[in-house]
């Protein structure tokens, strides 16, 4: 069986529910600067396949760059909305308690217990990450990770697999040892294009989506109380995400590269 020495979560979305926030957030930064723009339930939804809030405002905004002399005028105008969203949602954040979702404290414990190695990839900031942790784990949490990459040290935003490598180098580990908990299309395709296994927990703005390179997608990681609903895959006789099941999905995964890989050399004996 191949041995897995290391979990990698996301944060948005994966860690806690914080996509609801996020849209509050544009819509309000939208508003102070008298932009007729209002991102509903459903354009966030839409919105989501792309990483990055300055990226999906630049997207959004469309024509909106041709009233601008130059494009360096409209990134700037893009930047300085960004700028008041974030303010926004780290008030937001700062304000009410987020919650982590469920299953997610249960298991950072449990993997933390066990001494393999925890770690985060983001497309968020680094700023964002420490305030919803700080309110909702231990104040020592940091030592609870061995690898932290966000959109401060890594450009390239998912479904570029730049923030996995980061990971994984730190780490020092190969993407056979490791597997990611991820919640939208493109945290899939992230880790999927890293060489990582990955888990995915849909929400309200992913529950929709395809995830045909997860190898398991579920709405949540589920707790004791609280059993998780399988969307695509196969938990066996789990009613929630524990080390062991993330276990057997990492050997998975081996055994049938394994069996893709005898079956391309017999078909080219």
């Amino acid at each position: 069986m191949m041995q897995l020495e290391a979990v990698i979560f996301d944060v948005d979305g994966t860690l806690a529910d914080t996509e609801e926030v996020h849209r509050r957030a544009f819509n309000r930064a939208f508003k102070e600067f008298d932009l007729d723009w209002n991102w509903t339930p459903k354009t966030y939804e839409e919105l989501l396949s792309i990483s990055g809030g300055y990226e999906r405002i630049t997207y959004y905004a469309g024509d909106l760059a041709e009233q601008f002399r130059h494009a360096g005028e409209f990134s700037r105008f893009v930047q300085d909305v960004h700028k008041v969203k974030s303010r926004f949602y780290m008030e937001m954040l700062e304000a009410g308690e987020i919650p982590l979702r469920t299953g997610v404290r249960r298991l950072l414990e449990e993997i933390r217990d066990s001494q393999l190695m925890l770690a985060i990839a983001t497309s968020s900031t680094y700023a964002n990450l420490k305030t919803l942790l700080d309110r909702n784990l231990p104040a020592n949490w940091m030592s609870w990770f061995s690898a932290i990459s966000t959109c401060d040290t890594i450009t390239k935003k998912k479904p570029s697999p730049a923030v996995y490598e980061s990971v994984l180098r730190i780490l020092e580990i190969g993407p056979a040892r490791a597997i990611a908990i991820e919640d939208t299309v493109n945290g899939c395709l992230s880790a999927t294009a890293a060489g990582l296994s990955s888990v995915i927990t849909t929400h309200f703005f992913t529950r929709n989506h395809h995830f045909p390179s997860g190898a398991i997608v579920l709405d949540s990681l589920g707790d004791r109380d609280a059993p998780f609903k399988i969307i695509r895959g196969d938990a066996g006789t789990k009613e929630f995400v524990d080390l062991e099941l993330l276990e057997q999905l990492v050997a998975r995964r081996a055994q049938q590269n394994t069996t893709a890989t005898i079956r391309a050399r017999v078909a080219t004996a």
